[in-house]
């Protein structure tokens, strides 16, 4: 889906969600976000299980945690949600400093693909995602800049594979060429940057 090759750090981004989650009341996780469908509860579950997946992925450990579909069910959390995120976000980040996890193949999703593209995916998901959970509970958001530029990458590129207008993740949401870098990915995922609570 992109020809990503170049590896970087996913800590830096990892924390930005940690953060993040630890800012989560226990109010908000029935509220709504950006992701259709999806509350606050289920996005954190979908981090968790991605960081999870992608860990494995990274390890070459592939099983049942590598081979589910991101949408076979939707994600919930349980009561010890904000320390298993946590865990899984740390071992996700030191899963992808090591080098091997960057080249063969693995696999995430079910499906079969390169580890470079595969570290663009996580940083892809670890964005978005910290963009809509920072927007349903009303916090401040700056991604890191280099998993964003992989994010924004990734996006783009997958875009210009499928049919105009489409993206990876549905319509793309059209976003002026000199907005900010996260507006542009947030538009390519099929969100409107303007969302609000």
């Amino acid at each position: 889906m992109t020809d990503t090759t170049s590896t970087f750090d996913l800590g830096p981004q990892t924390l930005i969600v940690a953060r993040l989650a630890e800012g989560v009341r226990d109010e908000q996780l029935a509220d709504g976000t950006p992701c259709p469908g999806c509350a606050v509860r289920n996005m954190l579950g979908h981090l968790t299980g991605l960081s999870v997946a992608f860990r494995d992925a990274a390890r070459k450990e592939l099983g049942p945690t590598t081979d589910t579909a991101p949408d076979a069910a939707a994600p919930d959390i349980g009561p010890g949600w904000r320390e298993e995120l946590v865990k899984a976000l740390d071992e996700l980040a030191d899963a992808w400093r090591e080098p091997a996890a960057w080249t063969g193949l693995t696999r995430a999703g079910g499906v079969d693909l390169p580890g470079a593209v595969a570290g663009a995916v996580v940083a892809d998901e670890l964005v978005i995602h910290g963009w809509d959970l920072a927007r349903a509970t009303g916090q401040e958001y700056t991604p890191d800049p280099a998993a964003l530029s992989a994010a924004h990458a990734f996006l783009a590129a997958a875009a210009a594979q499928g049919e105009p207008g489409s993206g990876v993740f549905g319509p793309v949401v059209p976003v002026p060429d000199d907005a900010p870098l996260l507006d542009r990915a947030v538009g390519l995922s099929g969100r409107d940057p303007g969302w609000t609570r």
